[in-house]
């Protein structure tokens, strides 16, 4: 079984004149960040690596999340569908148990829906818990099973 966490960035700041890719996150996206890697640590998950978007604000909320981890920086995240989120992972080293996918909505929602199913919103620091059978190669929409979910204004809850 592979556990995959499924990261929205956490609120990033609108900035005029800015490009999108260059948006930093803002003070309370910074706590939210790094509130999240502390809630996924307290859950028992010990990610094994990290496949973030290379726009600031993902970059910056994996580093607070997972500072003890080596950050894989994928430019295909970046304003990716979930078919194209799907093709990151499967390209993970099949010895990984637990991987986290750091990204932008609606790719990283449609994600999590895809594979778990469900009815619930994903704000900036979300993230979703999803457990999967097959390997990283073969993953696909429909397989896994959401464990938990959480968002820093309401807290965690668990799965279905």
């Amino acid at each position: 079984m592979r556990t995959l966490i499924v990261l929205r960035h956490a609120k990033a700041a609108h900035v005029a004149g800015l490009a999108d890719r260059e948006r930093p996150l803002t003070g309370r996206g910074e706590r939210d960040a790094a509130r999240a890697g502390d809630e996924i640590r307290e859950a028992g998950l010990a990610p094994e690596a990290v496949f973030c978007s290379p726009a600031v604000r993902t970059r910056r909320t994996a580093e607070l999340a997972f500072p003890e981890l080596e950050i894989s920086y994928e430019r295909e995240i970046y304003e990716a569908y979930p078919e194209e989120l799907l093709d990151v992972l499967r390209r993970a080293d099949p010895g990984l148990g637990t991987v986290v996918l750091c990204g932008h909505n609606p790719g990283v929602h449609e994600l999590a829906l895809g594979l778990a199913g469900g009815d619930y919103g994903f704000r900036p620091g979300a993230f979703a818990v999803i457990e999967i059978g097959s390997p990283w190669a073969d993953l696909h929409l429909g397989e896994g099973r959401l464990v938990a979910r959480w968002d820093p204004q309401s807290g965690g809850e668990e799965g279905s």
